[in-house]
């Protein structure tokens, strides 16, 4: 068995292993996926937004849809790669039945965060066709936000990768989203700009990684200019390289015994 961080090509079987399952419940997944941003676009968009008619030069609903986009691809990735692989690792015990083939953990751990990264990507295409067709998204760049969506869902699977290393059960999971990743959603910019909130607040923000993907998906979807793209985009690759070999780490001392 290779110990090794780095995934080698038949990563790709895990991906396609998961892609087939899915393919069986694409309309129960879509609907999941779907129904809560777009509860969100229509309730805060246009319910909200008869009040807040603008943020920042530009409509509100045009305003919540780049903040909804970014943070649906967030909860996606982490939904994915905290309760199905938690399941896959433990309940099913897939990991396990997969580590009887060629391939390693890291190609196991490489297929679960890509595959997360496709459901972020999956949903974010509807979102953004959901907000095309209500007017929400109309700036000519907007398709080029979905390379930075599923930047983000790779990310934040690396994430959940980890956490699921770490989980002893299901309820331990509700300590990451309680302490990490609703703050994220409240905070992070996805209803109103960071800038606004208290410096200190403000300067924490930056430390989150769904601070940056909104600060990239926000002017591709707008029209508004770029504030630091590089700082924004290095930091979230930062993100990446750090917790990716740390979620193989974990997951190996994890089913390995």
């Amino acid at each position: 068995m290779r110990h090794t961080i780095l995934p080698s090509p038949l990563f790709v079987h895990v991906w396609r292993r998961h892609f087939l399952v899915w393919r069986k419940n694409i309309a129960t997944s879509i609907v999941g996926n779907l129904g809560e941003p777009f509860l969100y676009l229509l309730g805060m968009g246009y319910g909200l937004g008869r009040y807040v008619e603008t943020m920042g030069e530009i409509p509100y609903a045009v305003y919540l849809t780049a903040g909804i986009l970014a943070s649906n691809s967030m909860y996606a990735a982490t939904f994915e790669s905290i309760y199905n692989s938690f399941t896959r690792m433990t309940r099913q015990q897939t990991f396990h039945a997969m580590l009887a083939t060629p391939v390693s953990i890291a190609d196991i751990v490489a297929g679960e965060v890509t595959w997360a990264a496709t459901k972020s990507l999956l949903s974010g295409s509807a979102i953004l066709l959901v907000g095309w067709l209500m007017g929400s998204v109309t700036a000519p760049t907007a398709l080029l936000a979905l390379p930075v969506v599923l930047l983000s869902g790779l990310v934040f699977a690396s994430m959940g990768m980890v956490v699921t290393a770490t989980a002893p059960n299901y309820d331990f999971f509700m300590y990451y989203f309680t302490l990490i990743i609703t703050p994220m959603f409240l905070f992070c910019g996805v209803f109103f700009p960071v800038d606004t909130l208290p410096l200190p607040l403000t300067l924490a923000t930056q430390l989150l990684p769904l601070t940056h993907v909104v600060a990239l998906i926000r002017p591709l979807t707008t029209g508004l200019p770029f504030e630091y793209p590089l700082w924004h985009l290095a930091a979230l690759l930062a993100l990446l390289a750090l917790c990716f070999p740390l979620a193989v780490n974990r997951i190996r001392k994890r089913i390995i015994v």
